[in-house]
């Protein structure tokens, strides 16, 4: 005859299981949101550094050129033994030349390096514009206003660049106060 402890049987009560489900879901309702705002932040501090690191390129173009990159076209008027720059002057296509290809003094850019001619640049090593972190958009809108208070056109995403101030921000009306 064979005799079963009642102490080794005894399992979980349906009370005890209730109560850890309970503090798994309160603790469940405390971490997700933290997580949530932590998506948020990422964006925020990715935007913040590609917004700092684009206005450091476009402040050390008008150093060396005296003026802002698409303020003037991007095709040179002196010789390039590679590729020529594209881009009449206030387009997205100067813009992203006169940033990403090697140029002369006065703007005209070429693929080589000429220690005569084009010696300055590239300024951002890919030849695209970084996707803004909030709408992960990559174009650029060049405007020539001259607004110290620009102000993002809508809610499209990428960036608004003005030539006459040197001006970048985030072209979303809801973080184009960065």
């Amino acid at each position: 005859m064979c005799r079963k402890n009642p102490q080794a049987v005894r399992g979980f009560t349906l009370v005890e299981l209730l109560i850890v489900v309970i503090i798994l879901a309160v603790l469940a309702a405390i971490v997700v949101p933290q997580f949530a705002s932590s998506t948020e932040d990422a964006k925020s501090a990715a935007a913040d550094s590609s917004l700092a690191n684009l206005r450091s390129t476009i402040d050390l173009y008008y150093q060396q050129h005296g003026k802002y990159p698409a303020a003037v076209t991007a095709v040179p008027t002196k010789a390039c033994s590679g590729t020529a720059g594209t881009g009449a002057l206030t387009t997205e296509a100067a813009f992203l030349a006169q940033l990403t290809l090697y140029s002369d003094a006065d703007g005209g850019t070429c693929s080589v390096l000429d220690a005569t001619n084009h010696k300055f640049g590239p300024y951002l090593k890919k030849a695209t514009m970084p996707a803004d972190p909030f709408m992960n958009v990559s174009t650029v809108q060049v405007v020539s206003t001259g607004d110290l208070n620009m102000l993002a056109s809508g809610t499209t995403g990428g960036w608004k660049y003005d030539t006459l101030t040197g001006k970048v921000i985030i072209n979303h009306t809801d973080h184009d106060d960065r």
